[in-house]
C-alpha cells in the first residue's frame, strides 16, 4: 500500500533523524559513563544536564526564527556538522591529547552539543510539513517517534557496548562518523523550499510565536505536561549511579537499562502507524504520562536489575504514546509558517526538560538519597497530570478531527 505522496524525501528526512539522535545517544551514555567515572558523583551527572541546557535556552528562539526566514535545511545541516566537532573534541580528550581538567572539557564540549540540538528541532518540524500531507500527519508522527525511538534503543545499546568492548574513544569516533552521515542525508532530500518569509524584526518574529503558543489551551497544555513530566519523572541521568551502585553491572548494563525505555517506545510507534489513536486523543495523552510515573516509581523500588529493565520499557510505551500524541497534535495545529518557532518553543519546552530534569535528579539524588529521589519524581507527575486535566479541558477533551 502506497502511504506517502513523496515516500522517497520522507524516507530521507527520517534517515536524518535517526541517525542524528543515534549519534547524539552515544555521546550521551559515554558522557554519562565517563563523568561517572571520574568523579563518582551524582551531582556531576546532574551538571552534565545543566552544561547542554544553558546554552540551548540561549539559542532555541533564535533558531526557530531563523528555520522560518531563511532555510528549513540548511542550519540542520550545520548543527549536525556542530554535533561531528564536539565528537572529534571527546575523541581528543579519550586519547590524551588535551591538557587541563578532563571534566570541564567535558562540560564545555556538552555546551555545543546543546546548540547544535536547538537547530535540529525546528529544521526537523518545518521539513516535515514539507514532505507529507496533512491527512498524513498521524500516521507519519508514529513512524517518526519509532525511528527516533530506534535511535534511543540502538544509540545506548552501541555506546555501552563500544565502551566496555573497545573504550570510550571508539565510541566517540563512531558517533562523530554518524553525525556526518546525519549532515549528508538531510542535504540529499530533494524538496521545494517556500520563498524566504518576509522580513520581520526579530524579536517581533519570536513574540509572534509566543503569543500564538501561550493563547493556546491546546498546545501549551500539550507542552506543559510533557515538560514538568520529564522534568520530574525521568530516572534516565541517574542510570549511572543506579547500575553501578544498585545492581552492580558495567557499562553494558548502563547500555541495557538507557535502550529499555526505547525498546517500549519503539514498539508504540510502530503499533500508532497502523492504528493511530483519533478518539479521546487528550485522554489518551493524560493517561500515557500518568503511567510513566507510575512506572519511575516502580523503577526506584525495583531491587532486581531485569524487573527494573521491564519496568524501564513499560515506560517507554507510555512515553511513546505521549510523544505520537503530542507531535501530531503540534503538527496539526501549528500554521506552516509558524513550524519553526513552535517547534523551537516546543523545544524549550520538552527538549530542555531532559537536561533540567537531569540537573534536578543529580540535586534531588544528593538532598534525599538515590532511591528517595526517584520515587519523589514519580509523585510528582501524578500531580502534574492531575493539574493538567484541571486546569487544561481543551485538551482533556480534544478530539483530533478538530483540529484537521
Amino acid at each position: 500500500m502506497r502511504f506517502f505522496i513523496k515516500p522517497k524525501p520522507f524516507f530521507k528526512l527520517l534517515s536524518f533523524r535517526g541517525l542524528v539522535v543515534l549519534a547524539y545517544q552515544i555521546m550521551a551514555i559515554v558522557v554519562g559513563w565517563h563523568i561517572y567515572e571520574l568523579t563518582h558523583d551524582t551531582l556531576a551527572l546532574g551538571l552534565v544536564g545543566l552544561a547542554e541546557v544553558i546554552p540551548y535556552f540561549c539559542c532555541a528562539l533564535f533558531a526557530g526564527y531563523a528555520v522560518d526566514h531563511y532555510s528549513r535545511r540548511l542550519f540542520g545541516v550545520l548543527a549536525c556538522l556542530l554535533l561531528f566537532m564536539t565528537a572529534l573534541t571527546l575523541v581528543a580528550l579519550s586519547s590524551g591529547w588535551l591538557a587541563g581538567n578532563p571534566v570541564l572539557w567535558i562540560y564545555g564540549t556538552i555546551a555545543f552539543t546543546g546548540v547544535a540540538r536547538a537547530f535540529i528541532g525546528p529544521s526537523y518540524s518545518a521539513m516535515f510539513a514539507l514532505v507529507l500531507p496533512r491527512d498524513q500527519y498521524a500516521r507519519a508522527s508514529g513512524i517518526g517517534t519509532a525511528v527516533f525511538q530506534l535511535g534511543l534503543v540502538t544509540g545506548p545499546a552501541i555506546g555501552g557496548i563500544l565502551v566496555g568492548w573497545a573504550g570510550k574513544t571508539s565510541a566517540y569516533s563512531v558517533a562523530a562518523g554518524l553525525c556526518l552521515c546525519a549532515a549528508l542525508a538531510l542535504l540529499s532530500v530533494r524538496v521545494k523550499e517556500p520563498p524566504q518569509a518576509e522580513s520581520t524584526p526579530l524579536f517581533t518574529s519570536i513574540g509572534e510565536g509566543l503569543r500564538f503558543v501561550f493563547s493556546n489551551q491546546i498546545i501549551l497544555g500539550a507542552q506543559s505536561l510533557d515538560m514538568f513530566a520529564v522534568l520530574f519523572g525521568g530516572a534516565v541521568a541517574m542510570l549511572p549511579a543506579f547500575v553501578h551502585d544498585v545492581f552492580h553491572y558495567g557499562p553494558e548494563g548502563l547500555g541495557i537499562l538507557r535502550a529499555a525505555p526505547a525498546i517500549g517506545a519503539v514498539m508504540t510507534g510502530l503499533f500508532l502507524t497502523r492504528h493511530p489513536i483519533n478518539r479521546h486523543a487528550g485522554r489518551w495523552l493524560l493517561a500515557a504520562v500518568a503511567g510513566f510515573g507510575l512506572c519511575m516509581i516502580g523503577f526506584a523500588l525495583a531491587v532486581n536489575f531485569w524487573v527494573a529493565g521491564a519496568l524501564l520499557m513499560l515506560s517507554g510505551v507510555f512515553d511513546g504514546v505521549s510523544v505520537v500524541m503530542r507531535t501530531t497534535i503540534m503538527q496539526l495545529a501549528t500554521p506552516d509558517a509558524m513550524r519553526g518557532r513552535v517547534s523551537a518553543i516546543n523545544g524549550i519546552f520538552i527538549g530542555s526538560s531532559n537536561e533540567l530534569g537531569a540537573f534536578e535528579s543529580g540535586i534531588a539524588a544528593r538532598l534525599m538519597g538515590l532511591v528517595p529521589s526517584v520515587i519523589f519524581g514519580g509523585v510528582m507527575t501524578l500531580t502534574v497530570v492531575a493539574a493538567t486535566a484541571k486546569l487544561a479541558p481543551k485538551l482533556r477533551r480534544l478530539e483530533l478531527d478538530e483540529l484537521h
